[in-house]
């Protein structure tokens, strides 16, 4: 990707053997941490932080993740509402395909959409380490979870918002032509089950993954068998031929569809035999078919601007291009206006 002058770069934190590697990446980050707050108290408001943050650790506490103390340390450092609720939120639209790399192995094209502004200025990219190696989290200081990953030899993944279950009033209201009342009324008929379990998010199990997992059938085996508190799904790429797959989940089911030669996703289910609408954007099945068009050419490119709608658009908060065969790593950061960071270029990531 060429260099864009007068761009900031994106920053590369090594939090390798750091307890609580999201903490400390906000201690090395403060102005990013900063601006990420300011602009969940200008999304969310500060009465919605303060109530979301109660509901939230309340619920994370209860539930079987292991980065609750984690999340406190960031709320710690933070000094101010929304480390809990934005560390539990779920918000956010995808759009990402796995293709044959041009030497062997898989490529993966990752891209991330997410109505709240300053994501793309504020990316980062950390170090991280667990029982089964390094990895990079593509994410922000103050995350605990992982939502974009690629560990150099093992694997490359990312979460992709599913569909919410579709209840009998919200199919009701598309019947009639009302997709937003239908969304609200599917959103209150899931709560229950979402706040009934006792699952961890699956930005959790995804970072148990990056941590564990020692390799890409295994990475798999515990993305479609690991209990999780939201339907999600989960594309992974390995570094071996035909080593492609998104993970559609359920909170205890699974479908998988493999790379034939290639596989992608957006946010509607595919092989998931369950109802659901996808939950902000309309376009997910044309998302997805542009993305399996545009992706043998990104991946030779490493050009990910060229990128066309509606993957890319004004909600696209980062584009990644990951090869975990070789490690390499392409990712840049957006706003609303159109590219907010340098290209990054990483070899052997």
């Amino acid at each position: 990707m060429p260099e864009t002058p007068l761009l900031p770069k994106i920053p590369v934190v090594d939090c390798r053997g750091s307890r609580y590697p999201s903490a400390v990446a906000c201690t090395a980050l403060p102005g990013q941490i900063a601006e990420l707050m300011a602009s969940a108290r200008r999304h969310y408001t500060d009465v919605g932080l303060r109530l979301g943050d109660r509901i939230s650790r309340r619920w994370l506490a209860r539930n079987s993740s292991p980065y609750i103390d984690e999340i406190d340390a960031i709320a710690h450092f933070v000094r101010r509402p929304g480390a809990h609720v934005l560390n539990a939120s779920f918000e956010w639209a995808c759009t990402t395909g796995v293709a044959p790399a041009e030497h062997g192995g898989m490529a993966m094209v990752r891209v991330l959409d997410w109505d709240l502004d300053g994501l793309g200025r504020t990316l980062s990219v950390i170090r991280q380490n667990g029982p089964s190696g390094d990895w990079l989290n593509l994410g922000w200081p103050g995350f605990a979870g992982c939502i974009t990953g690629i560990a150099a030899g093992r694997f490359a993944a990312a979460i992709n918002q599913a569909p919410l279950p579709e209840c009998r009033i919200g199919a009701a209201f598309r019947a009639h032509g009302m997709a937003i009342p239908g969304l609200a009324a599917d959103w209150l008929s899931d709560r229950p089950a979402t706040w009934g379990t006792d699952a961890p998010p699956p930005a959790h199990l995804l970072r148990q993954v990056m941590d564990e997992a020692c390799d890409y059938d295994e990475a798999l085996r515990m993305l479609a068998s690991r209990r999780i508190a939201a339907p999600a799904l989960f594309v992974l790429a390995g570094p071996g031929p035909g080593q492609g797959a998104v993970v559609e989940r359920t909170r205890d089911r699974a479908a998988v569809r493999r790379a034939d030669p290639a596989v992608a996703a957006a946010n509607h289910w595919t092989s998931m035999p369950v109802r659901g609408e996808p939950r902000w954007r309309d376009d997910s099945h044309l998302r997805e078919q542009t993305m399996l068009r545009q992706i043998p050419a990104i991946i030779r490119d490493g050009c990910p601007q060229r990128l066309d709608p509606p993957v890319r658009t004004k909600m696209t908060r980062l584009i990644a291009v990951m090869n975990p065969g070789t490690g390499s790593l392409g990712l840049q950061g957006f706003e609303r206006n159109g590219p907010a960071t340098a290209p990054l270029m990483l070899s052997g990531a």
